[in-house]
């Protein structure tokens, strides 16, 4: 998916060679993998040349996951996440006002 956001539109076969290169699959996994994503409606397959584009936006999948996490991990609750992460952060006193800025605006969109 990372290599569709940043390059918008990609050939299988390029994708594949890609993916050899950093990742080491071989073309029948990658192929998988992308016949996966476009059963899923996260890919979108155009003929000539099994040309692959994102259906599915970068922001939007990280919102699924992050909700999932949260889900899995802290029962939902996005107030249990929060406190745990920063329980073992060094803040500085910029971070702990933007944190403050960010929730100041969040609660004005409720």
């Amino acid at each position: 998916m990372e290599l569709l956001w940043s390059n918008k539109e990609l050939a299988a076969k390029d994708i594949s060679k890609i993916i050899k290169e950093y990742i080491g699959w071989e073309k029948n996994t990658t192929y998988t993998v992308i016949k996966r994503l476009i059963d899923k409606g996260a890919v979108q397959r155009t003929d000539p040349g099994f040309i692959c584009s994102a259906l599915v936006s970068q922001r939007s999948v990280r919102e699924i996951e992050t909700k999932r996490l949260i889900d899995q991990f802290y029962n939902g609750s996005l107030q249990t996440f929060i406190s745990e992460y920063l329980k073992n952060q060094s803040l500085s006193a910029g971070d702990i006002a933007e944190l403050q800025k960010l929730a100041k605006n969040s609660s004005r969109k409720f």
